[in-house]
């Protein structure tokens, strides 16, 4: 097996792919995701409100956002946009963030991968848009790979509830 074969299966068995439905144009549901009039309603996990600090959308911009709890805790993230081909695809690397928008570890694990890698694409058929998004870790270590892989389930059910969270703020725009 040649180094690029490995490399390949490697990542595979790595990368996360969830894939979602949804009831709009795909120029629709492309813009909720990449406008800050738009992500500030619905980006987060359920229960928390969501502050847009900046969104600058060309490669090599970031999205940098404060995400607040309930209880009133507040964790910053932030994507880099590395592709942006509207309305069909769009790659960035997200990662926790400090308030200046620098990358910082995750506050729930210490070996959790300090950027994931987001590949999205959108394609639509009889006005209904599919999302897939797959998501690697960006030159992770052995350990970050392997914790990735382990958290599969709990970023699909974190996931689960963002998106239907869009799902909802696709039908009231």
């Amino acid at each position: 097996m040649t180094e690029n074969q490995m490399e390949a299966n490697r990542d595979e068995d790595i990368e996360l792919v969830i894939t979602r439905d949804f009831a709009a144009p795909r120029a629709k549901v492309f813009a909720a995701l990449t406008e800050a009039e738009h992500l500030r309603h619905w980006w987060g996990p359920t229960g928390f409100t969501m502050e847009v600090a900046r969104v600058d959308l060309r490669p090599g911009g970031l999205f940098h956002y404060k995400m607040s709890s309930p209880d009133g805790n507040a964790l910053w993230g932030r994507f880099v946009y590395r592709e942006i081909s509207a309305p069909e695809k769009l790659i960035f690397v997200n990662a926790f963030s400090d308030e200046e928008g620098g990358a910082v570890r995750a506050p729930f694990h210490p070996a959790w991968p300090l950027e994931v890698r987001n590949t999205l694409t959108f394609m639509e058929r009889n006005g209904t848009t599919t999302l897939v998004m797959r998501g690697i870790p960006d030159a992770g270590s052995p350990e970050e790979l392997q914790i990735f892989k382990e958290g599969h389930e709990l970023i699909r059910q974190g996931f689960s509830g963002t998106l239907d969270q869009l799902a909802d703020y696709l039908t009231k725009i």
